[in-house]
């Protein structure tokens, strides 16, 4: 499937950036959501310079009301035919740490979760109604297994991925597509700041042509690198207590996030 109308959140950075502009080009319409209006505007700019119709919804995607108004709106205008629930933020424990931040990890779970949920969930009914169209949930390699320096933001993406799987069997019943996308390491801000190991990493550009060729595809499932995919889906195999020291001996240190529930 081609999409032609595109809504897609955290696209001011990242994934959903280098996505808005593998997509963009004459006849495509995009839907760019994002909190950073400096940036949501540079992409929105470099997207229509493709020939792509851009419009920019600065909406902090955590807001329901908001971002149900307004994605009901673009969707009336023009029926979306793909959404990407990409927005979202981490955090996680330094060498050291036992416990994080319960404000970081409410806000982490407003955005990586309730978030997804505020974007997908105004698109469901009409979609189903349309009987077409495609919606697809960015998750996480780190999704598959817990790690200890980032529990709370494993534990998003693993809901993340069990809402996808459980929406799926539903949906494509009715004519909905529903694909869960499970990166490893990409290069985006969001992982910069994390100081570890990052094997296989690629660039967002990069990232964003496998995700536009596996859900053009219509796959349930689009995950690379794939042997890291591979690793975790092992892991999840071996004993539980083996896994949790062989990852204890790994050294890293991922920032607190200072996003707060506002």
């Amino acid at each position: 499937m081609r999409p032609k109308t595109i809504l897609i959140t955290g696209a001011s950075s990242g994934i959903g950036r280098a996505l808005a502009f593998v997509y963009a080009r004459d006849g495509i319409s995009l839907s760019l959501v994002g909190r950073d209006r400096e940036r949501l505007e540079d992409t929105a700019a470099a997207a229509r310079a493709r020939g792509a119709e851009v419009s920019i919804g600065q909406l902090d995607v955590r807001d329901r009301d908001t971002m149900a108004h307004w994605i009901i709106a673009e969707d009336t205008r023009r029926p979306f035919d793909l959404v990407i629930a990409n927005a979202g933020i981490t955090t996680g424990l330094a060498p050291g740490d036992l416990t994080e931040n319960p404000s970081a990890v409410r806000t982490i779970v407003g955005v990586n979760l309730i978030g997804v949920l505020n974007t997908v969930e105004p698109l469901i009914a009409p979609m189903c109604a349309r009987g077409a169209g495609q919606i697809a949930f960015v998750g996480s390699i780190a999704g598959l297994r817990g790690l200890p320096y980032a529990p709370s933001y494993c534990a998003t993406k693993a809901a993340v991925h069990a809402y996808s799987e459980s929406l799926r069997g539903r949906l494509e019943a009715r004519g909905v597509r529903v694909s869960l996308i499970i990166p490893g390491f990409v290069k985006t801000p969001l992982n910069d700041s994390i100081d570890a190991m990052k094997p296989l990493e690629i660039s967002g550009t990069d990232a964003a042509i496998l995700i536009q060729r596996g859900l053009e595809r219509g796959r349930a499932v689009i995950a690379f690198p794939r042997s890291l995919y591979l690793l975790a889906r092992l892991a999840r195999l071996l004993p539980a207590r083996l896994m949790d020291k062989v990852m204890a001996r790994f050294q890293v240190n991922v920032p607190e996030t200072q996003e707060r529930i506002r």
